[in-house]
């Protein structure tokens, strides 16, 4: 199982989130754990100014962007609504 810790960022924004969406975020990052690049996740690779990156889908409006530290160790960098969470920009 692959280890998980959350960047500041991440921790403030999944704080704000409604109940129901926390519930399926910590699944997803259950799911994250075992297999990076599970189906259900929509797991992609970023390009761009986010390269290096990669995100997964908690809902269909809603994305998380994480790296990877090395191959035990993922890091949550940032959960949003997928309108906003490509503009971020504290990479």
């Amino acid at each position: 199982m692959i280890k998980v810790v959350y960047g500041g960022v991440f921790v403030k924004s999944a704080h704000k989130l409604p109940k129901k969406l926390k519930i399926k975020l910590a699944n997803s990052i259950t799911l994250l754990q075992n297999n990076p690049f599970s189906q259900s996740l929509h797991t992609k690779y970023l390009s761009g100014k986010l390269t290096g990156l990669l995100s997964f889908r908690v809902t269909h409006d809603w994305r998380v962007v994480f790296k990877f530290v090395d191959s035990d160790l993922i890091q949550l960098v940032e959960v949003a609504n997928r309108k906003d969470i490509y503009r971020w920009q504290n990479v």
